[in-house]
């Protein structure tokens, strides 16, 4: 190889991609086709032309569609940190309801619409597990943990079956059973459910509501 060709591709790999607001609105326009027809069915084609943008600038910066998935499922606008509201209660109503949350019907919808790819796209599978669920995964890991710090929940509690059971019973009845999830079904299932099953002594959703007032 000259050096000549060697500068050639080096800077073919500098080239600015898109970036900043523009590629905010292809990532936005990537989950609105999600949204609307599902992984499977959607395609670069659709992404560009909802985007107004062309194929060829897709590819210059996602590699597939599934890269370009996951970038999109991770530029969502929610929060980036776990509450800290003094209560287990608190975070976990305050993490779950809400923008990004398991009331958040955009965010169930789009969920919803990557549950076949993750049963047949292996490396989507584990790029999204890792991408996208891990950091919900680790936020949700860090309110338990707080609360066990705080004495909110006994020391042989398994905090990695609990985290995941709010979210395992909530979606298991929205998409089992067609239950469109509310702030009151969410409180349901922490007061019923995480909270004695956490609990150091006796606990009731009075004691929490005065706790959280």
């Amino acid at each position: 190889m000259t050096a000549s060709s060697g500068s050639t591709a080096s800077e073919a790999g500098q080239r600015p991609r898109v970036e900043g607001d523009r590629e905010q609105e292809i990532l936005d326009a990537t989950l609105d086709v999600l949204a609307d027809v599902g992984y499977d069915r959607l395609t670069m084609d659709a992404v560009a032309s909802t985007a107004r943008a062309s194929k060829a600038t897709l590819y210059r910066r996602w590699t597939s569609k599934a890269v370009l998935v996951i970038d999109a499922l991770k530029s969502q606008k929610e929060p980036q940190t776990a509450p800290d509201t003094g209560t287990l209660r608190g975070d976990l109503l305050g993490m779950f309801c809400g923008m990004g949350g398991l009331t958040d019907q955009r965010q169930t919808t789009i969920l919803a619409s990557v549950i076949t790819a993750i049963g047949r796209d292996q490396d989507f599978a584990e790029a999204f597990r890792r991408d996208f669920i891990g950091p919900k995964a680790e936020l949700s890991l860090k309110v338990f943990t707080r609360a066990r710090d705080r004495g909110e929940i006994r020391d042989d509690v398994d905090l990695d079956i609990v985290t995941a059971a709010l979210p395992g019973i909530v979606l298991h009845r929205q998409f089992l059973l067609g239950e469109t999830p509310d702030a009151t079904a969410i409180e349901r299932v922490v007061d019923q459910i995480i909270l004695p099953a956490v609990a150091v002594g006796p606990t009731s959703h009075r004691t929490h509501e005065q706790k959280d007032s």
